[in-house]
């Protein structure tokens, strides 16, 4: 750690309940954030009645804290007036910012709720000057990066954009960027992005065809973020803002890390004097074993342990023996009745926590238990086995965080609060002005149906005689898709722009050039810092050789192409980078028409719905979109993952495999990790009902399919055929995304 902090950055500390809002006041907090009920991304955390968010609100600001509100999930179609009503609710509450994702939730702020002070996520993507710009540009007065952003490219995105940034300093890691995780979602419908993941990443997996000494391991399981020694680097670089992770945590954890940090934070030339104290509370939070993150390397030695499980807490032991909600342990580390206690079964991989109810010692009943000593702990509803592992991740602290608690309640004038936002009608003023009062007020399609389309409807220009089929676009990771007549006639062929591609491109014949001249080109969703240079100057040659047609994996692409919009070459005329045509990927994570309202006002007229989006919440938005062209992936092998992280004991282009048998592959591609599903999912034979939907076009994406002879000969079979295999995954459209 070198110097005090150049001037004190705000500790933002996490609360999930009223006892751990009152502890991260009591013990330093300068702002506190919570989830507003049903729409922030834990929503398997307890949800705030209106009378609690009221009382945490008049709480903090009575003591000098800010209090942010989580509402960084992504929305449904069908939600929208759900969330109308709670923000007229808010609106009078008064927190000092909403922390948001969703970028219908962003637009419906702006147009109706312009009081609000608005925080991008973490969950935004935010990797580089390029997004933070764009965030800027749209009015945020916060931005929360990415946690693979260094600190030497903090430093960069402070220097470049004129807008408050935001770090994560302490606590869990996700193994993938935080909005590009699809895992959870492709397991069971269970989606990151709704903050209702199942950390598929916490999970052992082994190597398919594992040599000898080729264990399985917690390959993807993160150690937990600790940054207290670059907190002066930090506040140098920029950040404004140091924020602590753990909405799930509890008072004893969240009060011993806001602790720590204000120590270090309020130290001043005497940091090293209180080092031992905060690494002692550090400790006593019993979080996973600490890592600095990215913060000092893009590909940090110490970010994962891939052979220990990284659960939360201290080892207590190995279960030896259990029966009737007891279990036998020798305790590497004294416990009492009332610690909570984390099973991890070995075999499944499972986790589930329990209170201890009663500690016995050869029939004795302890008021605790020393380590050494062979005990049965009463923990009911437990099912364990014999070399199952337990460890302690809470202890018995209740009474204090229950007086806490007591001092938490509403401001009298709440009553008047909430008569005030119905007798302003605030909610229904704004649901009409969206037309999403009722069914009348709705524009109608038909609901997808399990049968194709009558035969005879066609769109201008079709078949006589024979139903309009619905254009379909093919997608590739690199050139060789020019050689693959995979598809009779595609709308149009995407490739993705990096340096293989580019590569390819330079060598290509002049005879090819129209062809070429044609193509979609795709922007990854990850653009490096030091890579935007590279982009910036290609995107600028590329566009001035003629190439009109861009697809953005990120918001914050666009401004790659803003410094080239509406140049013209001084006589009047439009120049040719006025007339191109961008278009937005499924990596913008678009699940509203208020989104896509949005991107079209930006200029995306052509936008790719969220590729894990539903049957229902697919058909909603195309119900109320308006002039916007909107498609689907159709086919493909999605990244799963998509990490920062390289590690020496990562088996590239390679199999792994879950403790359920899951298969999916490990790739590196545009400078990340990626994980594969281990075959592609396919809606191909659902083209029929996804046109009477609504929807415009089918993307069919290749790019981490294998190209060969034997495969591309089955593929085109079932392209023409569009025939249904039940054995294929349709990802979430047949299930429910939650």
């Amino acid at each position: 750690m070198r110097g005090a902090l150049v001037k004190k950055p705000e500790l933002l500390a996490p609360a999930g309940s009223l006892d751990v809002f009152a502890t991260a006041v009591e013990e330093g907090a300068d702002a506190v954030y919570i989830g507003a009920p049903a729409w922030n991304a834990r929503a398997l955390a307890k949800n705030f009645t209106p009378e609690e968010l009221a009382a945490m609100i008049d709480y903090g600001h009575r003591n000098g804290v800010k209090v942010y509100l989580a509402m960084n999930s992504l929305v449904k179609e069908d939600e929208i007036p759900q969330l109308v009503e709670l923000l007229a609710l808010l609106e009078q509450l008064a927190p000092d910012a909403l922390i948001i994702q969703d970028l219908g939730l962003y637009s419906l702020v702006r147009k109706y709720f312009p009081s609000f002070t608005l925080h991008a996520s973490t969950l935004m993507g935010a990797h580089n000057s390029l997004a933070v710009q764009q965030f800027a540009d749209m009015g945020f007065k916060r931005v929360v990066l990415a946690r693979e952003v260094t600190l030497a490219e903090t430093q960069k995105i402070h220097e470049a954009c004129p807008v408050e940034l935001e770090v994560f300093v302490h606590g869990a890691l996700c193994f993938s960027y935080s909005g590009l995780c699809l895992f959870s979602s492709y397991l069971g419908g269970k989606s990151g992005l709704r903050g209702r993941c199942v950390q598929p990443c916490r999970r052992r997996y082994s190597w398919a065809d594992a040599g000898k000494g080729q264990q399985p391991g917690y390959f993807f399981s993160m150690n937990d973020l600790e940054a207290i020694d670059l907190l002066p680097q930090l506040a140098r670089a920029g950040v404004v803002s140091f924020k602590i992770e753990g909405r799930m945590r509890s008072a004893s954890y969240v009060g011993a890390v806001v602790k720590a940090y204000r120590q270090i934070i309020d130290a001043g030339d005497n940091i090293a004097d209180v080092l031992p104290q905060v690494r002692g509370l550090l400790y006593d939070a019993m979080g996973r074993r600490p890592t600095g993150g990215y913060f000092s390397s893009p590909q940090p030695a110490d970010a994962i342990t891939p052979f220990q499980t990284g659960n939360i807490g201290h080892y207590l032991g190995r279960v030896t023996g259990a029966k009737g909600g007891r279990v036998s342990v020798v305790l590497e580390e004294a416990v009492e009745p009332g610690d909570r206690v984390r099973l991890h079964q070995e075999n499944s991989g499972e986790r589930s926590s329990f209170t201890v109810k009663e500690i016995r010692l050869e029939g004795r009943v302890l008021d605790r238990g020393e380590k050494g000593e062979a005990v049965s702990l009463f923990m009911p509803g437990v099912q364990a086995e014999s070399g199952d592992v337990l460890y302690k991740v809470d202890v018995r602290s209740r009474r204090q965080m229950e007086a806490r608690k007591s001092r938490l309640t509403p401001p009298a004038q709440f009553k008047k609060m909430i008569e005030k936002a119905g007798k302003q009608g605030r909610a229904q003023n704004v649901l009409k002005a969206l037309a999403l009062l009722g069914p009348a007020a709705m524009p109608q399609r038909p609901a997808f149906r399990g049968r194709q389309a009558p035969a005879g409807k066609q769109l201008a220009g079709g078949r006589r005689g024979k139903p309009a089929e619905l254009p379909v676009w093919l997608r590739g990771g690199d050139l060789r898709l020019l050689n693959q007549a995979v598809i009779e006639r595609p709308e149009r062929l995407l490739v993705t722009l990096d340096r293989e591609s580019l590569k390819q491109l330079q060598q290509q014949k002049k005879s090819q050039q129209h062809l070429l001249k044609s193509i979609t080109w795709v922007l990854p969703p990850v653009i490096l810092e030091d890579d935007v240079p590279f982009y910036r100057q290609l995107v600028n040659d590329m566009v001035r050789q003629g190439f009109r047609q861009w697809m953005v994996g990120h918001i914050g692409q666009l401004q790659l192409f803003r410094a080239l919009a509406g140049k013209g070459d001084g006589g009047g005329r439009r120049s040719a980078a006025a007339k191109l045509e961008l278009c937005g990927d499924y990596t913008l994570n678009v699940l509203n028409s208020l989104a896509l309202g949005l991107l079209r006002e930006m200029g995306l007229d052509t936008v790719l719905l969220s590729i894990e989006a539903d049957r229902e919440a697919l058909q909603k938005v195309c119900a109320h979109k308006k002039k916007s062209r909107t498609g689907l992936v159709v086919f493909g092998r999605p990244p799963l993952f998509t990490a920062r992280l390289q590690p020496d004991f990562f088996q590239f282009n390679k199999t792994f495999i879950s403790p359920r048998g899951e298969r999916f592959e490990l790739v590196r591609k545009w400078g990340q990790t990626l994980a594969l599903p281990d075959k592609p999912f396919s809606l191909y034979s659902q083209l029929a009902q996804l046109k009477e939907a609504g929807f415009d076009f089918a993307l069919v994406d290749l790019s981490f399919v294998p190209l060969h002879k034997k495969e591309m000969a089955a593929l085109r079979k079932t392209f023409a055929t569009k025939s249904r295999d039940r054995s294929v995954d349709t990802f979430n459209f047949s299930r429910t995304l939650q």
